[in-house]
């Protein structure tokens, strides 16, 4: 189909993640968004043990095939991940928003990670002007929801949307996340 629009969905990290845990949110997107979205999900390089120096290249090769207004999203390491790369290596195209959803935060406040710590001023590093959704489970016992909090810190333009009874992988349903991006 002519003209769907491009969402690139970066997987989150561990043994099996993209084949039996992320797949499902794949999967949820691409039913919630329906045909007029395109769902790109490639398999990230290592996943049982992410890292910036596999996953970076992996990630800017993926978004050097958008064009301009396409949607980013990533998914707990994969977000982190995601947003470090965009600030190091940023797209040659304009995204129309760029969606984390359970990703932790590895810097002040959050956790320890020298290799893709986050500046505190990473807003100011991201694209001027694109929007930047920021959900959380409140269920969520692998990353804690206070990440979120740590994100809209570092990213004041950031909308953080916090939800009640969801955990890390969101209950497989990201309903909330196409409904923001339809709205784009």
């Amino acid at each position: 189909m002519i003209g769907r629009r491009q969402v690139l969905f970066i997987q989150g990290g561990g043994a099996g993640t993209h084949d039996d845990w992320d797949d499902k949110l794949a999967d949820s997107l691409r039913r919630e968004l329906g045909d007029a979205y395109d769902i790109q999900y490639p398999r990230m390089p290592g996943e049982d043990d992410p890292s910036y120096a596999a996953w970076g290249p992996a990630i800017s090769e993926a978004t050097a095939t958008l064009g301009d207004g396409a949607i980013v999203v990533g998914h707990s390491v994969g977000g982190t991940l995601l947003i470090h790369t965009l600030v190091a290596r940023p797209p040659d195209v304009t995204l129309a928003a760029i969606v984390l959803v359970a990703a932790p935060f590895v810097g002040a406040g959050g956790w320890p990670g020298e290799e893709f710590e986050l500046p505190a001023n990473l807003g100011a590093l991201l694209p001027a002007g694109v929007p930047i959704h920021v959900f959380h489970g409140l269920e969520d016992v692998d990353v804690p929801p206070a990440h979120a909090g740590l994100y809209a810190r570092a990213i004041p333009q950031a909308h953080a949307h916090r939800l009640p009874g969801r955990d890390h992988q969101l209950g497989n349903d990201l309903s909330d996340v196409a409904t923001v991006i339809r709205g784009l």
